[in-house]
């Protein structure tokens, strides 16, 4: 195994993520609102951002599961049992001891298992949440509460409600280790720039070189 730097974000993977990071601060933002945190904008305002911003999100979550299954990107998100212990060890103590993060991104697997492990339960449980309960709430703006039968509009709004707090918790979580370890610039460079630093078997590198040359970086 060797250190390369190569492309690790494709430009959709980019643009999907600073889009959705967009579109939840803008909900996060109209979201507390709503809920009478504060009164900066007017109520009516922040309904109807709110609405625009959940459907411009799920339309683009969309886009992101089909491409993430169609180019094979879905597996970087498989969690392995490999590390795992020794990852969760260095976030749980050896991080405020200044220890050097245990786990290196490989060609195959760019997210340490821990976080291979959150943004799949944040794909396949909290996402949804928010998506289900969002699409409830908007048939009920459209005079459809009916469909809804015994839900009712109260287990609706919870659900929701939880999500949301479960999404700003993993916003708090990811803007705080970005924090940690190197500098935050270095953190983020990679989802600007979409290239990082990786470790590729001779074989990896031999196929990137004849059939993605594009994906490694030139020097210079």
């Amino acid at each position: 195994m060797s250190m390369h730097t190569i492309r690790v974000f494709k430009r959709f993977e980019r643009v999907w993520h600073w889009s959705q990071v967009a579109l939840i601060f803008t909900l996060v933002f109209t979201g507390f609102r709503i809920h009478g945190v504060y009164e900066l904008i007017d109520f009516g305002d922040a309904v109807t951002v709110h609405t625009w911003a959940s459907i411009l999100l799920m339309a683009l979550w969309v886009f992101a599961i089909f491409w993430l299954f169609t180019t094979g990107q879905w597996r970087h998100y498989i969690p392995t049992a490999e590390n795992f212990i020794t990852v969760a060890r260095f976030y749980a103590y050896g991080i405020f001891k200044g220890e050097h993060h245990p786990y290196r991104k490989t060609y195959r697997h760019k997210h340490n298992p821990l976080q291979a492990l959150t943004y799949l339960m944040v794909k396949i449980v909290i996402f949804p949440a928010v998506w289900i309960s969002g699409i409830a709430y908007l048939l009920i703006s459209f005079g459809q509460g009916d469909l809804l039968g015994p839900i009712g509009l109260g287990l609706i709004a919870l659900v929701h409600i939880i999500a949301a707090i479960a999404v700003v918790m993993f916003i708090i979580a990811h803007v705080y280790l970005l924090t940690t370890g190197h500098s935050f610039i270095d953190h983020i460079k990679p989802m600007i720039t979409g290239y990082d630093e990786v470790e590729l078997t001779d074989e990896e590198l031999a196929y990137l070189r004849a059939d993605e040359p594009d994906v490694l970086k030139k020097s210079g």
